[in-house]
């Protein structure tokens, strides 16, 4: 029940802050503007060591990290907790704030360059803040999964919900998109990428919506207990 009152509120609240930002032009105007792939990173020099394998992050400002600085980021809390735990893997932080998954899926072969073993898709916030048609957003996630499992990628699938002023017909939609998505292409899925933090004012920005910091950590344990027990299984048949 706290789950869902926890949804509730985060829905209520995206709703209040899609208004505000149509009316205003500030942080929350300028996060609805789909942005440019950053650059890819620079050839690495002969003399470092090899690249570890990667995990991508690919998703929007949830992923990016808004509001926060870069090392506070849930994608920078799991390479803290692989670093810790002795995994060889790098986390690429491969946010934009404001994709939508359209957006997502224009960027992937950049975010899929190089050794990538894990793909998490963060994606559809956007989608649901614009009124995205659900099954327009469900290709785009399917040709996500389909195209990275075309390179032997494992693919994570997270969740996300919607706000509620499309109408309870296209929330429940949107929500049951992620999870026939998931069953149909079989990958691995996290029903609520804010499970816990959403509608909890202590955990958030002031906008309602951004995790702050120990919100984020706790983004980034849930994400763990579907990705810990991937790159266990990766480690023993390697």
């Amino acid at each position: 029940m706290s789950q869902l009152r926890g949804i509730v509120a985060f829905a209520v609240l995206f709703c209040v802050w899609m208004l505000a930002s149509a009316c205003g032009g500030g942080p929350a105007e300028r996060e609805r503007v789909e942005t440019n792939a950053p650059a890819p990173p620079p050839a690495a020099d002969p003399a470092d060591p090899p690249a570890r394998p990667r995990i991508v992050a690919l998703g929007d400002s949830l992923t990016a990290g808004y509001g926060l600085l870069e090392t506070q980021s849930y994608p920078s809390r799991l390479q803290e907790r692989i670093d810790a735990d002795g995994y060889q893997f790098d986390v690429v932080n491969a946010g934009v704030s404001g994709d939508t998954s359209a957006g997502g899926l224009r960027r992937l072969d950049w975010a899929l360059e190089g050794d990538v073993r894990v793909l998490i898709v963060a994606l559809g916030g956007n989608d649901g803040l614009r009124g995205v048609s659900v099954g327009d957003m469900k290709q785009n996630l399917t040709e996500i999964i389909r195209r990275a499992r075309e390179r032997h990628v494992v693919v994570v699938l997270a969740g996300m919900e919607a706000p509620p002023n499309y109408g309870r017909e296209y929330a429940t939609a949107f929500r049951e998109a992620f999870r026939e998505v998931a069953q149909r292409e079989r990958v691995i899925f996290l029903p609520f990428l804010l499970d816990k933090v959403a509608g909890e004012s202590r955990l958030n920005q002031s906008d309602g919506i951004h995790p702050n910091e120990e919100g984020t950590q706790i983004v980034a344990d849930t994400l763990w207990t579907v990705l810990r027990p991937l790159l266990d299984q990766m480690a023993a048949a390697s």
